[in-house]
């Protein structure tokens, strides 16, 4: 039956490739791939040779209806991210929004997202927890700050490299620098780290070492009174 799938790949490790990914890639009709370039290498490890397209944020918007089309016509569409699972903040959430509207069947299989075993791993509550992928770059970052600092529920963010010392420094200045902080990189990689602290300790680990690979930040929440 065709139907659109969202399928999860490895973060780093290939070996966390689950055996149903590999089947539905092979037999996919087409797969939407973030780079194509990035999967290439994905999709040849695993010896798949499904037509691939490219599909990333700056041509979804243009795509979706023709998308949506073939899957109605009995395509089975793959959508893969260059890490992960596709739509958490990745590519995703516009074509398969498109095709529950068109009465679709959409099947997003288990796998691989580097929030969670940072939340696990980081030792703070998970019992409940937030996810804000991206904080905003510079319009609305300090709205956003000032929201999150009553926020009782831990609290988990994407960054990169350049932008965690800066990102860290508005914690400690937001939450207190004695909030407790993990910062997880190159999960399930070789070199991977976490490292666990007040946010003042974590921001002085990461300025006498500068961070490098795909990081995940956890945040103790607000102590309640």
């Amino acid at each position: 039956m065709a139907k659109l799938f969202l399928v999860p790949t490895p973060i780093g490790n290939l070996d966390d490739m689950t055996f149903r990914a590999v089947k539905v890639l092979q037999e996919a009709d087409l797969i939407l791939a973030e780079d194509t370039r990035t999967s290439g290498k994905l999709l040849k490890h695993f010896e798949i040779t499904t037509q691939m397209h490219s599909h990333h944020m700056h041509n979804e918007h243009k795509t979706v209806t023709g998308l949506v089309d073939r899957i109605r016509n009995g395509q089975t569409i793959a959508l893969i991210s260059d890490a992960g699972t596709p739509a958490i903040s990745d590519p995703g959430f516009l074509l398969t929004r498109a095709c529950v509207e068109a009465g679709l069947e959409v099947d997003c299989l288990p796998g691989a997202t580097a929030f969670v075993p940072a939340l696990v791993n980081s030792g703070l509550p998970n019992d409940k927890f937030i996810f804000e992928g991206f904080l905003p770059v510079k319009k609305g970052r300090q709205t956003r700050f000032l929201i999150l600092a009553e926020e009782e529920r831990t609290m988990i963010f994407y960054e990169s490299p350049h932008k965690l010392l800066k990102t860290l420094k508005h914690m400690a200045a937001y939450f207190g620098a004695d909030r407790r902080v993990s910062v997880s990189r190159e999960i399930s990689k070789l070199h991977e780290e976490t490292v666990r602290g007040t946010a003042a300790a974590v921001l002085q680990h990461f300025e006498s070492k500068p961070p490098k690979g795909e990081l995940v930040i956890v945040v103790a929440g607000k102590p309640k009174d």
